[in-house]
């Protein structure tokens, strides 16, 4: 494995890269108690300053825990292509119309009643602090070099890790 963390620009770019590449991520809220609560969520966007952004019901008990407490984790995980990303930040909730416009789409049909539901909310996630683990070659290579660490011995170099200061 090779350590990278990068920071501001870089690390807006994996961010954007990462997320939208793996879209669903496991949001956990009320981060001071347990159990945390969790529910899965799809990627919007993630914008040029390195936000990313969902799109959610105003009564759901994930808006709740936000207006009480804008922390949250975002968990990422793509067992196929062996990515995954941690991202811990801070929430927004707006009713902005352009903005929930901009990220609406025909699968979100699925949890509204059109674009103009006046229960949609979007959620805004500003990252404070990211970690990241990636493969370097694709999965095929990093899977062969893996094989051929088992027979070896050797410690293959097959994913880039680090830390994300946005």
């Amino acid at each position: 494995m090779s350590k990278e963390n990068l920071y501001n620009d870089d690390a807006k770019k994996k961010i954007k890269e990462m997320a939208e590449d793996i879209d669903f991520t496991m949001m956990a809220t009320n981060l001071k108690q347990t159990p945390l609560h969790m529910v899965p969520m799809s990627t919007k966007k993630v914008d040029e300053q390195g936000n990313i952004w969902f799109l959610s019901n105003k009564n759901s008990t994930h808006n709740h825990n936000l207006m009480n407490d804008p922390n949250l984790h975002l968990i990422y995980a793509d067992k196929s292509d062996m990515q995954f990303l941690n991202v811990y930040g801070m929430a927004t909730i707006t009713t902005d119309r352009s903005m929930i416009d901009e990220l609406y789409g025909k699968t979100d049909d699925a949890w509204f009643e059109g674009k103009d539901d006046p229960n949609i909310t979007a959620i805004s996630v500003r990252p404070k602090e990211a970690y990241y683990w990636d493969p370097k070659n694709g999965k095929l290579v990093s899977l062969v070099k893996m094989g051929v660490g088992a027979i070896t011995g050797d410690q293959p170099d097959t994913m880039d890790f680090g830390k994300l200061k946005p």
